[in-house]
C-alpha cells in the first residue's frame, strides 16, 4: 500500500525553527532599516537649513536685512509682527510653514552666526542637546 503525504503536516518542531528563522530574518532588517532611518533624518535636516538659508538671502535681497532671532525663521513664511518690520517683505520665501527639526524639535536660529557669519541655523540631533555625536550630532548651516 502507497502512503499519502498530503494528510502529513508540519511538525510542532519544524514549526518552531521556522518562527525563529523568520524572527531572525524580521529583527536583522529591522536593525538596518533603524540605521538608514537615522541617515534619512540627518540628510532631511541638512537639507532643510540649505532650503531656509537660500529663503534667508532672499528675505535680505528684499528687505535688506536678516530676520532677528525674535522674529526667527518664521519670517519666512509669514509677515514679521515684532519690529522691526520691512515694508518691502514679499514673501513667503519658503513653500510651507517652518517645520520642526526630523526628530521634532525647533531649528535654533541665532543672528549673528559663529565666526562672524550673519546667521547660523543648527538642528541638535535626536537628542534634541547641544553637542553629541552619531544620531545626536548637531547639524548645522555653517558646517562646523
Amino acid at each position: 500500500m502507497k502512503k499519502n503525504y498530503s494528510d502529513e503536516g508540519w511538525t510542532f518542531m519544524e514549526t518552531i525553527i521556522v518562527i525563529a528563522i523568520v524572527l531572525i530574518l524580521t529583527s536583522v532588517v529591522g536593525f538596518t532599516g533603524i540605521q538608514y532611518l537615522d541617515r534619512a533624518r540627518a540628510a532631511t535636516a541638512r537639507s532643510q537649513i540649505d532650503s531656509f538659508s537660500l529663503a534667508l538671502e532672499s528675505y535680505y535681497i528684499d528687505c535688506g536685512r536678516y530676520p532677528t532671532e525674535e522674529q526667527g525663521l518664521q519670517a519666512l513664511w509669514q509677515k514679521p509682527v515684532i519690529e522691526p518690520v520691512s515694508p518691502n517683505w514679499s514673501g513667503p520665501y519658503v513653500y510651507r510653514r517652518i517645520p520642526s527639526d526630523p526628530w521634532g524639535n525647533p531649528y535654533d536660529y541665532r543672528i549673528p552666526g559663529p565666526d562672524g557669519l550673519p546667521y547660523g541655523i543648527r538642528s541638535f540631533g535626536a537628542d534634541g542637546r547641544e553637542g553629541g555625536e552619531g544620531k545626536n550630532a548637531d547639524i548645522t548651516s555653517w558646517g562646523d
